[in-house]
């Protein structure tokens, strides 16, 4: 039996070896330098939520502050990093803060899988109303199938054009 490694460029491969495996079989393996810069990696951000401030808090919590900020400081950069120290304290006592979690969406995913992919859960969510609501969401479905298989065929054939750039 043959195994074949399609790896590209060329270039990337550093070395490679076979190693006794089970029985009569062998394994092979590569060494690989992978490049990152093809893709952005996508990280949870923790986020403030603004409009849910504990006003009052906040209001109470800089008049109390404001003493100590007005007579600390000799210069005024030392006066503008009390001023920002403050500030950050009372953002992260007061208000409230998200998680924005990564993307779970494909890479190649584009406008229309995104919007066709919220029509379905609509309409998921709405089967139960009616054989016309679940002839939507199957309808919707195979739409949504068909355009995730051309933007597949779309993202691979933009893939391997760029061969020897990613």
């Amino acid at each position: 039996m043959l195994d074949l490694f399609l790896v590209r460029p060329e270039s990337s491969v550093t070395s490679s070896g076979i190693v006794q495996g089970v029985s009569d079989h062998q394994t092979v393996i590569l060494e690989v330098e992978w490049e990152d810069w093809c893709r952005e990696p996508h990280v949870e951000r923790i986020v403030p939520v603004y409009n849910k401030t504990d006003v009052s808090g906040l209001q109470t919590f800089l008049r109390n502050k404001f003493v100590v900020w007005a007579s600390n400081g000799n210069s005024v950069e030392e006066i503008w990093n009390n001023f920002k120290k403050i500030i950050y304290e009372g953002i992260e006592r007061f208000v409230p803060h998200k998680i924005l979690r990564k993307i779970s969406d494909l890479e190649n995913y584009n406008k229309e899988i995104k919007r066709l992919k919220s029509k379905v859960r609509k309409a998921y969510n709405r089967r139960n109303l009616g054989v016309h609501c679940t002839e939507k969401m199957k309808q919707l479905s195979k739409q949504l199938l068909a355009a995730k298989k051309s933007a597949n065929e779309a993202f691979l054939k933009s893939i391997l054009s760029k061969e020897g750039k990613c």
